[in-house]
């Protein structure tokens, strides 16, 4: 389902709340290339609609969809109080397990409302209009496969903190299996490409994630798919149904890829799975060298300089005289 499909028909809609909810929440499934409670767990454990609760207070209910450790959701008919259902959210959250997001929607407008403990309670609408583009369906995104994402407080030095550490801990697995360090450190590039990339638009949104989910699933295809997105990105072209530009440069002048096992694959899916347009690029020289020499893990400090610091340089020297001059 294409945003421009989902706009229109929930904009159209005028089902009630009972009608419509789960059929709503299965569409953005869809559009967010998620699966859907019932596919991901039949079981109904840790990702189902109508999960039962004791409300704070006494008496029992039921959220309209949960997902362990990512929300807890509750619909109401369009036009209808979104504060209630916030409220009755609320009262569900500690039988839930205290789901670090408690997200209301009225098929209208998604409210997302942050439930970490320790931190300031942040607001996130999102109307139904700015899914029309990626960055009105980011935090959707975040809220399905990774809502740490949006954990009030979390800054852009600590995310480049948190790729760098878990990039070189995956480059030590392969060290360790006594992979050379050059090329460790060279496929890690294409890697760290691939996911910056996606994050920005250069490639086709989500396509090299979706391959790492693909590969959970399926790891003896990682290798074959991982050299075919490589060399589609030297030549341009299609790659499936999607199309690839030409990357210049020599990066993916061949299509090396290291074999991964099962775990490897998992702790990639969770580095595609950060918003690699927020990390800082003055750090990918860093993870470079830390593909080299393993014993570099713990240098990150005496390489990076984080953007403040930079411009309290940059601006006097370079950009306050450029401005007096066009002045």
């Amino acid at each position: 389902m294409t945003p421009a499909q989902f706009i229109s028909k929930w904009k159209a809609s005028s089902l009630k709340e009972s009608s419509a909810s789960q059929s709503h929440f299965n569409d953005l499934c869809e559009l967010l290339g998620e699966q859907s409670p019932t596919a991901a767990d039949p079981d109904g454990t840790w990702y189902c609609f109508e999960a039962g609760a004791t409300k704070t207070g006494g008496g029992g209910g039921w959220a309209d969809v949960w997902k362990k450790g990512h929300f807890a959701w509750e619909y109401k008919g369009k036009h209808k109080d979104l504060n209630a259902a916030y409220a009755q959210l609320q009262r569900y959250a500690v039988a839930l397990e205290n789901p670090p997001l408690l997200i209301v929607s009225d098929m209208e407008t998604i409210v997302i409302h942050t439930n970490w403990t320790n931190t300031i309670h942040v607001v996130i609408p999102i109307p139904l209009d700015s899914l029309a583009s990626e960055d009105g369906i980011r935090n959707l995104r975040w809220a399905f496969t990774d809502p740490e994402q949006l954990k009030p407080g979390r800054t852009r030095e600590q995310l480049t903190e948190e790729a760098a550490s878990d990039l070189s801990a995956l480059a030590g697995t392969l060290h360790s299996r006594g992979f050379e360090p050059k090329r460790v450190a060279h496929f890690f590039n294409k890697l760290l490409f691939c996911m910056f990339a996606e994050n920005i638009g250069l490639l086709p949104p989500k396509l090299f994630s979706r391959l790492v989910d693909g590969a959970v699933r399926r790891p003896k295809y990682f290798e074959k798919t991982a050299a075919g997105l490589f060399s589609t990105m030297m030549e341009g072209g299609l790659f499936g149904v999607e199309e690839i530009d030409w990357f210049d440069g020599g990066l993916f002048a061949d299509t090396d890829v290291l074999p991964f096992t099962l775990d490897e694959l998992y702790r990639l899916r969770r580095i595609a799975r950060l918003d690699w347009s927020q990390v800082e690029p003055s750090i990918f020289g860093t993870l470079f060298e830390r593909g080299l020499d393993p014993a570099k893990r713990s240098q990150l400090g005496a390489h990076y300089t984080d953007w403040r610091s930079i411009m309290r340089i940059v601006d006097p020297v370079v950009l306050a005289p450029l401005r007096e001059e066009w002045a």
